[in-house]
This record gives C-alpha cells, structure tokens and sequence, in this order.
C-alpha cells in the first residue's frame, strides 16, 4: 500500500482574488465568473465586454505589421509579371495549415497552380526551416522568383544570403524568437521584432499567413473575388495546434475559425473530423488541441507533411476520406513509437539531481524527439533534450519548464550549432557530431547555474477556492462564455477543501484512473450534495485515499446514455489537513 506522501506532489498556487471595487462595480456579473477574467488580466470594462462577446477591440489593420508594405508590393509585382511563388512552410499543424492558407490566397487572387505553389521540406532528409539546396532546387529546377516563408526562417540569415546570391528573391514571415541578426530579406514580417506596432505579438505562423492575405485582399480588391474569412477554418487549426495563447486577437480568430470549422465545408475537415470521432457541428478547440492536430501533425512526423496539406486542400469527398484514414494510422503509430521510444530515453537519465535531461541515440526518430522530451519533462519537471544521432550531424527537440528559457540557452552557445530556434520552452537545433560533447557539458552548465537553488516543482495554478455546493449547472454556463479555452486562457480551475470520499475506485487499463463520487458535507453547513468526479493517471490513490481530502479540478459534462451530468475532472488531491 503507497502512502500519500510517495506520491508525487504539486505547489498549488490560488490566484489573488480580485478587489473589493471591481467586484462591486461588475456586480451583474458571475463572481467566479469575474474573478477567472481577473485572473487572465480581463481587468477593464470594454475589453470585459468586448471578451464575453466574443469581440477583440485593438486594431487589427495588417499594414501595421513590420515590412507588410513591402511584401505586398512585391507579391503584387510577381502576381502582375506572372512570377512562379513558392509558398515555403514547415511539417507541423500550424505551417501545414499556414502553407495551405496562403497558397490557396494567392490562387484565389489569380495565380495558376504552376505560378503559385507549396513546398514544405522533408523532416528527415532536410530538416526544419530554409535549407540550402531546396532554395537552389527551387531557382534552378522549378524556376521560382519569389519564396515566401511561413511559420519559419526568422532565423535563416545564411539561407537567405544563398537565396540573394542565386537570384532569389525572399520574404520572411514567421512567429518564432528572433535571433541576433535579422535575415537579409526583401520583407520580414514578424510581430515579435521591436520595430512592430502591430497590436498582438503573439499570432501563430498561420495567423501572420492570413494577415499578409487580408493585406493582399485591401490592395487588391479587383483580384480578391473570394471571402477571406472562408480560411478562418485553417487559422483555427494552426492557432490551437501550435498553443499559441488563446487571448487577444487569436482568440478572436479562432472563436470566428471554429465557425467556419463547423460548417465543415472543406472535405478533408469533414473527414478528418469523422476519423477522430468528432461530430460535425461540435468541433471545439478542444478537439483540435486532442484530434484534429494530432493527426496532421502525424503525416511530418513519420511520413511527409504534403499527405496533411493536401487533405486540407483536396476538393474531392472520396480522396478527403483516403487521406483522413492515412493520418490516423499514421497518428496511432506515432502513439506507440513515442510510448517505445520514451522508455529507451528514461533508461538513459537519472533525475535525481540532474538540472536538465538529456537522451542521445540513434534510434530516435526526428519525428517523435520532442513529443518524447515532452514527456521527460512534464515527468520530471526538469528541461529536456532528445537528440537523434546521425551519421555526421545531430538534431534535438527541446521541451523546458518556466523556470528555464531554452531558446535563450542554445542563443549562449550558438557557436557549437549548426543551426537553432524555437520559443522560450520548445526549441529544436542541429549540431555536427564532433560539438555534441562540448554541447552537452555546456548547455548542462548553463542549466545548472539558471536552476541553482530554486524549488522545481511543479506548480498547479488554481483560479479561485469554491465548495463542491458552488459547482452547479448555473456556474458551468456562466463560464462556457470563455470559450475557447487552450493556452494561457486555460478552462478554469478550481479547489475544493474537506470534501468527502463517499467511494472510489480504480478504472480504465491496468487502474490507472481513479472514479470518485464526492460528497459536500466534510465543507460544513449547506445542504448536502453528491458529485461524481474522475481523476486520469492518478489510480495509484486507490491504496491510500483518506476520507477528507482537498481537491483541484475543472468542471465538465459527462454525457452517457442521452443523459447530462455535471462531473468534476480532478488534477490533483491533496489529505485535508
């Protein structure tokens, strides 16, 4: 039998709760309702109205992104001279989705299919981002004038002098951290860079794709013979899939995407909805974040991104069902390679004392390292780095934790790297073979003195303190008006203390999940209630439940049998004390 205190716990940190004032100023309002828009810095009365109504206030006029001018002029120019594009994206959802985006736009502004078209490297074979001989490939051999970077290339300096040197003309359009030195493009458009007065910093690659369309559409009104928000739908997808934070403009985007979405007008929507056991007309972030991307993302990891592209592209019903199938065969060995190949990198580190973690080895696929080094690091809660060994070269997938800005790190030791890039806790590189030692020791150093003496673990961010008495129908309605909930606009959270265990049991395979039916009465005074809740992956509290326990949780609906039921989805449990 465990004892509570062998299993692993987590800080739980309750949010401060909002003002006196404010309280009594939006007292029409839902207090946990209020005090969950507190939480996220919903703080002033426009942008509170503005955000229950599904409104975003700040401008949203392209033209203010850095370069945006210049890109459209020269789009303008090659749609005019009838110039070949090339629309050059990246193998995950959100550069698949911003590929098909724009290369669509540009087709819908009246290029052929010859004059505008995709081209998203080969993970294995090239890498991520701009690569050398796919620029040469691109000039000499498809007669390309203009290559447009999407989701990627920010950080592509000598890429892009190869690019200059061969004729090449560039604009660079990307989301990610910029480096030290910006690329020697025609146009680089990035909301990130200081220069930018664009009002939202943190679009994904496939939301600055659809702000340069929605530029091209204003200057060219007479070609734009087509509705742009028709390409919401691929907007919301990347968006969700590549967490970018679900405030601002982009949840904006993707409340009016997950619209389109719904309406499933593309057919590789309908079949990919159908393959990932979503209903047509209930497609929620959620089921982007745990279906729909998932399954792009399968076709750049163990096959080719093209498979992903061309069912988001493909007008055809049967061929959408084809591709549909493809990718969720491809996503259901993509769950068991992460699952074998985790256990071969957990054999590999110690986490006792380690500051990061580190799993080298040639078996590694390129498509899985950081789905792997995810999991190290959620596990662990330490930075973590698998790395696929090759022949001559390496390349690694970073996940990290707050405390630890990894993209930052590999900025400290650039010099032993081929190249690199990412966000602030995910980031990938390459590294030639004979710099993998001085790599490791390095970036070990340097994750040793940024970590020293800080307390790591992990921390559970609660939004407010209720009874189990407060979580009704009424509260679960007020708060379906933050939908759409994902990244740093999270479903709310909640804790409860001295709630009652009236049962529990183990469920799902091998009793890793933990079914609890808990009772109001241990909050004292009230009237006494009963509410059924499921813990995942937490099973092993099956031994050593006490009776009273404090709890954290989120709220959701249970539907079985034509029935509706209120249940709790418990994150973490606590013995009252």
């Amino acid at each position: 039998m465990k004892h509570p205190e062998t299993l692993r716990q987590n800080k739980w940190q309750i949010a401060p709760p909002l003002p006196q004032a404010m309280q009594q100023q939006y007292s029409h309002l839902h207090p946990t309702l209020l005090q969950v828009l507190y939480n996220r810095g919903i703080i002033e009365p426009a942008h509170i109205q503005a955000f229950l109504e599904g409104r975003y206030l700040e401008s949203t006029d392209p033209f203010l992104l850095p370069d945006m001018d210049k890109a459209v002029a020269r789009i303008q120019q090659a749609i005019t001279r009838e110039e070949t594009i090339f629309v050059y994206g990246d193998f995950d959802a959100d550069g698949v989705t911003a590929t098909v985006l724009l290369t669509q736009a540009l087709r819908s502004l009246g290029m052929s299919r010859q004059q505008a078209q995709p081209y998203i490297p080969d993970r294995v074979d090239e890498g991520y981002g701009l690569n050398v001989d796919a620029l040469t490939k691109l000039r000499t051999e498809k007669n390309a004038d203009l290559v447009i970077t999407v989701d990627c290339g920010i950080r592509s300096v000598a890429e892009v002098v190869h690019a200059n040197a061969i004729g090449l003309d560039m604009i660079i359009t990307d989301h990610h951290s910029l480096g030290p030195k910006l690329p020697p493009a025609l146009a680089v458009i990035n909301p990130k860079h200081p220069s930018s007065r664009y009002p939202e910093a943190m679009l994904a690659g496939v939301g600055i794709a659809y702000k340069l369309t929605q530029a091209l559409c204003q200057a060219m009104p007479e070609r734009a013979q087509f509705d742009e928000t028709e390409l919401l739908d691929l907007v919301a997808i990347g968006t969700v899939a590549d967490l970018a934070p679900l405030l601002g403009e982009n949840r904006k985007l993707v409340l009016d995407g997950l619209a389109v979405l719904n309406q499933a007008k593309r057919p590789g929507v309908a079949a990919l909805a159908q393959v990932s056991g979503v209903r047509p007309g209930q497609i929620t972030a959620e089921s982007i974040g745990f279906g729909l991307g998932p399954r792009i993302n399968a076709a750049g990891r163990l096959d080719h991104a093209y498979t992903a592209a061309r069912l988001l592209a493909v007008n055809d019903d049967q061929t959408a069902v084809q591709l549909a199938h493809e990718l969720n065969t491809l996503n259901k060995r993509r769950q068991q390679l992460t699952a074998e190949l985790t256990a071969v990198a957990e054999a590999q580190i110690s986490a006792d004392d380690a500051p990061i973690l580190i799993a080298s080895d040639s078996s590694f696929l390129s498509g899985v390292v950081g789905l792997v080094a995810s999991r190290l690091a959620e596990k662990n809660y330490r930075p973590a780095i698998v790395i696929e060994q090759g022949e001559a070269e390496s390349r690694g997938s970073c996940r990290s934790i707050p405390e630890f800005h990894v993209t930052e790190a590999l900025d400290e030791i650039s010099d032993l790297l081929v190249r690199h890039g990412g966000h602030a806790q995910a980031a990938g590189f390459t590294v030639c073979n004979e710099n993998l030692p001085a790599f490791i020791a390095r970036i070990t150093e340097i994750a040793q003195s940024r970590l020293a003496g800080l307390d790591l673990t992990p921390t559970m961010s609660i939004d407010a303190e209720i009874g189990i008495n407060d979580v009704d129908w009424a509260l679960y309605e007020h708060l379906t008006q933050l939908e759409p909930t994902g990244y740093a606009n999270s479903t709310p959270v909640f804790l409860s203390r001295g709630v009652e265990v009236i049962h529990h049991r183990r469920v799902g395979q091998d009793g890793a999940h933990l079914q609890l039916r808990l009772s109001s009465a241990g909050e004292g005074g009230g009237s006494y209630r009963i509410i059924p809740a499921i813990a995942f992956r937490q099973g092993d509290w099956a031994d050593c439940l006490p009776q009273f326990v404090d709890v954290v949780y989120t709220i959701n609906v249970n539907e079985w049998n034509g029935r509706r039921n209120l249940q709790l989805m418990v994150q973490d449990i606590k013995p009252t004390q």
